[in-house]
């Protein structure tokens, strides 16, 4: 796949993003971050697919760092309230083992679907609190 994505002349946000996915789906999350970074470096501006999946592979490899500056681009373009965007972020930052900025991000979320809830509450079952992770489970 990568040599075929490497002939193409023209490639747009969704072959990145496919690529990306690619990538980050084997758990090679490094490589995927790297073509993201190639990505923006060619002026291709990522789409709310893109980010979802680079948030994955930030989390893939538990790289907080990577997650921070995705979000920060994330709330700088305007996406950070979109529900599949909030919901990869409460994952990435749970599964790097920040549940404070996970929780953070859950609660300025404007509504929560059934994956929000499931980041959310394995979250906490992720980071050794089980009895918060029960707390949210009959919340929900």
């Amino acid at each position: 796949a990568r040599q075929v994505f490497d002939k193409m002349t023209k490639r747009d946000v969704v072959s990145w993003t496919v690529m990306i996915a690619g990538y980050t789906q084997l758990g090679h999350g490094k490589e995927a971050l790297e073509l993201f970074h190639q990505m923006q470096w060619e002026s291709v501006k990522p789409d709310k697919v893109t980010f979802v999946i680079v948030l994955n592979a930030c989390a893939c490899i538990s790289s907080l760092e990577h997650g921070k500056r995705i979000h920060s681009h994330v709330i700088k373009i305007g996406l950070d309230s979109d529900l599949s965007v909030g919901n990869a972020l409460v994952d990435m930052y749970a599964k790097c083992g920040s549940i404070q900025h996970a929780c953070q991000v859950f609660h300025k979320m404007s509504k929560w679907d059934v994956a929000s809830w499931t980041a959310m509450i394995g979250g906490y079952a992720h980071c050794g609190h089980g009895m918060e992770s029960l707390q949210l489970f009959w919340q929900m």
